[in-house]
């Protein structure tokens, strides 16, 4: 089990083809630049934000690891990429175009809605990819429609400690129905976590990466805080 403070640029040199069982990712993009962008409270006042930018660290194009996500996953595994409708297309194509097929649109119904000019914003996409041949959910009664309520993790003074955090039992849902006890799980972009501490919880091992040192350190706090029952093997240095 391996976390990086790494652009996962970096850390894709390292990783042998095929060699991962699942991605199950939440990349940073653009939002809808005016002044409801975003998806929390505090992060709708601030300038960047009505620019579209919500993250120092989100001008990567997924182009640039499109490509390397193919490359690491195994024959016959999956692929989860979170999006929102502006860079719907452009995701679609580009993790297409490398070779992965498209099986379907998931969403996660976030329970809570979001001011803007065209219809309250309630949902996100979850796009699921696999590679190679197909392979069933182990959990096939599982809805593409994912409820899950998005409530954040707050700091000490009751700020969020990730605006765009995502549900831990959200990630377990997709973990669990695409990997089995003691597989690899990558998650590129960790924010601050939620994939890699729902790997631990499942028994799955993980890479992350994280190129922001702050998220970097709330990731290994919150992973470091996992209780696991039991875990059927040991785990052993990937990279």
């Amino acid at each position: 089990m391996e976390i990086y403070n790494e652009s996962c640029l970096e850390v894709f040199k390292r990783i042998p083809n095929e060699s991962v069982d699942l991605i199950v990712t939440d990349p940073p993009y653009l939002v809808t630049a005016r002044g409801t962008a975003g998806n929390a409270g505090g992060m709708l006042q601030k300038d960047e934000n009505k620019k579209g930018i919500v993250f120092k660290h989100n001008d990567i194009k997924c182009k640039e690891y499109a490509k390397e996500f193919y490359r690491v996953l195994k024959e016959g595994t999956h692929c989860y990429v979170m999006t929102n409708h502006v860079n719907l297309i452009e995701m679609l194509n580009e993790f297409t175009n490398v070779g992965f097929h498209f099986i379907k649109s998931l969403i996660w119904d976030k329970g809570n809605k979001i001011m803007g000019q065209f219809y309250m914003s309630q949902f996100e996409y979850i796009l699921f990819f696999r590679k190679g041949f197909g392979k069933q959910i182990n959990n096939c009664g599982t809805s593409d429609i994912l409820s899950i309520p998005n409530i954040k993790t707050k700091d000490e003074n009751g700020n969020n400690i990730h605006d765009t955090e995502k549900p831990v039992e959200l990630m377990k849902i997709l973990i669990e129905n695409s990997s089995k006890e003691g597989d690899l799980v990558l998650e590129p972009f960790m924010g601050s976590g939620s994939t890699c501490v729902a790997a631990k919880m499942c028994g799955r091992d993980y890479i992350g990466c994280e190129i922001d040192e702050h998220y970097f350190n709330i990731c290994k706090e919150r992973l470091d805080n996992v209780k696991v029952n039991k875990i059927s093997r040991l785990f052993k240095k990937h990279i």
